[in-house]
């Protein structure tokens, strides 16, 4: 079995680590009632409908 000679420094470590760490934006849908964006399969902040209905009355 392959051994490595050295040890990695701090830097290659942590660069190797944080490649798979990156942030990504959460999907947004936009809501059939009023427009807005929103996320997926949740109420709409907005309007309070889901699903043609209103689930959360708002003013």
């Amino acid at each position: 079995m392959a051994v490595p000679k050295q040890k990695k420094g701090r830097g290659a470590t942590h660069s190797r680590r944080s490649a798979n760490s990156k942030l990504s934006a959460p999907a947004r849908s936009v809501c059939p009632q009023c427009g807005a964006p929103k996320l997926p399969h949740h109420v709409c902040p907005n309007c309070g409908h889901y699903k043609d209905r209103e689930v959360i009355v708002t003013e």
